[in-house]
């Protein structure tokens, strides 16, 4: 699925100067190692049904045993000591060397002794860790990415030098510590480099996997077709307490929803989350709802948060008719995009922002091999489109009573005509504050 770097500040998924992104709260990794494959996994989504159903099962497996996942000793201090081991100078170990040798040895050498000593013990508990690995996942068969990372691990974990370690409980032994030193810096180097990496693409997919326990996170169920189609059920952001989680069903036929409601009550954040639900399913992993039927679509397009540019010269409108003119010419080739617009043609008067955000509904709409959500202030110009039998129409209500605003942030069908502005000016005290000048 094709993405752009303003669609992925849109749906709030990475860090910017204002927020802390989405990714961050997905970040479950033991390593550093790992987060730089989960950011991979994170930018760069999947575009095939195979590829993202391979992912989609292999969490799955990985929460089946996430207990034993968690009782994993491997952590990010063991990747960087393992690290800094290879990367060390170290008085020349000898290739053999008897007890009483290894016992000279820590004598005239004691800072790289207890080097060589605390890397190993490291080391060994690294190897032992992915021994238990292998033997709890060798049995994952017909599962794509956990067989190819269980077969890669083990073919590295095969070397009869290995093989005492897997019940050895504890090495104090100065001949063997310096033995098993020689063996890793000098001829295991490049394999525990690979193990290393084998490690890191399996904590990010434990980071997927934790995330998808810890939010309550659905798969979706994909739908194999050439026509886009989305339902999603109870779909809340993963990042709002308590949220409320709402409906939608896009289809070819209704493949439309023009949405409506007053300032607060809930447009822009139902809009980044189903831009979430979206994005996330095509990583390979589950979604903040509660049941997703989708097909693979081939991108994601946001116009959701325009900024003007003071040093090109270029105004918030200009923005928006760039954005709005880029996103036309991506959709036009027929292919299945999920396009998301928040307040459209808020730089320009509202005679012309109704002018011009009618033209662009009009135009959109014909294209049914995309869907699309639009919310706007702008009720006015909803009659003009109910001709339109692909465009449905829903609100998020606001109510008040005693001047005091009640946001039910439930997707109600119709069209909003709340007019709160003056409200909440009035409310803050600005009015009085105004009138006392």
């Amino acid at each position: 699925m094709q993405v752009d770097k303003i669609t992925l500040q849109d749906i709030g998924l990475f860090d910017n100067e204002d927020h802390v992104g989405l990714a961050n709260h997905l970040n479950f990794c033991k390593s550093n190692g790992g987060q730089v494959y989960l950011n991979s996994y994170l930018h760069n989504p999947l575009s095939s049904l195979t590829s993202i159903q391979d992912r989609q099962k292999a969490l799955i497996v990985l929460i089946h045993s996430m207990l034993q996942l968690d009782n994993m000793k491997i952590s990010n201090g063991t990747c960087l000591i393992i690290e800094k081991f290879f990367e060390t100078s170290f008085k020349n170990i000898p290739v053999q060397i008897s007890l009483p040798g290894a016992y000279w040895y820590q004598f005239w050498n004691k800072a790289d002794y207890s080097l060589i000593k605390y890397s190993v013990e490291h080391l060994v508990l690294f190897v032992q860790n992915l021994m238990e690995f292998v033997v709890l996942f060798e049995q994952a068969s017909h599962n794509p990415v956990i067989e190819n990372l269980v077969q890669k691990i083990n073919k590295l974990l095969q070397h009869p030098d290995l093989a005492y370690l897997k019940d050895k409980q504890k090495i104090t032994n100065p001949q063997e510590i310096l033995a098993l030193g020689h063996f890793f810096l000098y001829r295991y180097k490049n394999n525990t480099n690979s193990l290393l990496e084998h490690f890191y693409e399996l904590d990010a997919l434990y980071s997927l996997a934790k995330a998808h326990e810890v939010y309550h996170f659905e798969f979706p169920n994909w739908v194999d077709d050439e026509k886009p189609y989305l339902a999603v059920e109870k779909a809340a952001h993963p990042l709002v307490n308590n949220a409320i989680g709402n409906d939608l069903t896009l289809s070819p036929d209704k493949n439309f929803l023009f949405l409506t409601g007053a300032n607060m009550a809930g447009k822009s954040t139902f809009i980044k989350t189903i831009g979430i639900v979206v994005y996330l399913s095509h990583v390979g992993m589950g979604a903040p709802a509660q049941k997703i039927t989708l097909t693979v679509m081939d991108g994601l397009i946001t116009n959701l948060n325009i900024a003007d540019n003071v040093v090109k010269g270029e105004s918030y409108f200009y923005n928006e008719v760039q954005r709005i003119k880029n996103t036309v010419l991506k959709i036009n080739d027929g292919k299945k995009n999920c396009v998301l617009i928040d307040e459209l043609f808020k730089g320009t008067n509202i005679l012309d922002a109704m002018k011009c955000s009618t033209k662009v509904i009009e135009g959109l709409q014909k294209l049914r091999s995309s869907l699309y959500i639009l919310s706007t202030h702008l009720y006015e110009i909803s009659e003009n489109l109910k001709q339109h039998q692909n465009i449905q129409f829903s609100y998020f209500k606001t109510s008040v009573k005693d001047k005091e605003l009640h946001f039910e942030y439930h997707l109600t069908p119709g069209i909003s005509q709340d007019r709160i502005g003056y409200l909440i000016l009035e409310r803050e005290g600005v009015v009085r504050l105004l009138d006392a000048i």
